[in-house]
């Protein structure tokens, strides 16, 4: 199978990002290297960091705002101490000459950013406020404010001593690490900055799964198309409709599956992940006057 045909399939699959390489230079490379414009990926990893990018090829470009996988983890490195104006070390570092709390103290502040919590996305992030990206105001010097957003850390843990931790965390999409390591050192008084962050996990891939550019390019056209997943994966957090023949085919033209035919009560409002004898794609779940039922929302 050539690059061109896997258009029409489509996959997902797991880069592992080097460091100093923005998100969107790997698109580039794997642009070429698929021989398409159409990919995508599920959510930007900073310049700095590394690890599982989860890039999406042809027909699965169309999944990039579905993705419904909330939970990533990570393994960051965290230096007490310091204050940055972009909250890791690639901004503008100054030292605090604040006392170094004792580790007891660092595992308990740590511990306490577990749970549902409010945070304030920086200003040295892509988040647009009236059209322009906050970084760009950023470096203008401008600094606007920032409504705080929910998000959930499921868990976060510390090791390490003196001035230098490593963090593991798993926590929702949305969640800016750099930015729970700066409120840390706020808590703790000394200050805080982010050094090093890898991504472990994200979008159903682990780093285990996760293929340098490297390696891709080393790889035939072939060896690069079957090293694609199917789109599913994306999606493993959806609960799943299987439909009988007969309405496999209503639901690929387009038609409304009433819920009380197949036997399913999904809640209105939410996703569903769509089979026949195979995956077709994803489904809405809407409410019609007859009552609820199954919508295309997309094909893949």
């Amino acid at each position: 199978m050539s690059a061109a045909s896997n258009e029409t399939r489509g996959g997902a699959i797991a880069i592992d990002k080097p460091a100093h390489m923005t998100s969107h230079d790997v698109v580039g490379k794997l642009r070429k290297l698929y021989g398409t414009r159409k990919i995508g990926h599920t959510g930007t990893l900073d310049p700095m960091a590394t690890g599982v990018l989860v890039a999406l090829v042809g027909q699965a470009v169309k999944a990039s705002d579905l993705v419904m996988s909330e939970k990533k983890a990570y393994v960051a490195k965290m230096k007490l101490g310091y204050i940055s104006d972009t909250g890791d070390s690639t901004g503008s570092v100054a030292k605090t000459d604040k006392t170094i709390p004792e580790k007891a103290d660092v595992i308990s502040a740590v511990g306490s950013f577990c749970g549902d919590i409010m945070q304030v996305p920086p200003m040295y992030s892509a988040l647009k406020v009236g059209g322009r990206k906050l970084v760009d105001l950023a470096r203008q010097g401008i600094s606007v404010e920032r409504e705080a957003r929910p998000i959930k850390v499921y868990s976060i843990s510390a090791d390490g001593d003196g001035d230098e931790y490593e963090l593991k965390i798993v926590c929702s999409k949305g969640t800016y690490v750099r930015t729970l390591i700066t409120d840390i050192g706020e808590k703790l008084g000394c200050g805080a900055i982010m050094t090093a962050l890898r991504r472990t996990h994200a979008g159903g891939f682990d780093i285990s799964d996760a293929h340098t550019v490297e390696e891709l390019e080393k790889m035939s056209a072939e060896e690069r198309v079957s090293a694609l997943c199917p789109c599913e994966i994306l999606f493993e957090d959806l609960p799943r409709a299987t439909l009988p023949e007969f309405f496999e085919r209503l639901f690929k033209n387009g038609c409304q599956i009433y819920q009380r035919k197949i036997g399913t009560a999904f809640e209105a409002g939410g996703l569903v992940r769509v089979y026949g004898k195979s995956f077709i794609g994803i489904g809405e779940v809407k409410i019609y006057p007859d009552g609820t039922a199954i919508k295309v929302k997309a094909f893949l």
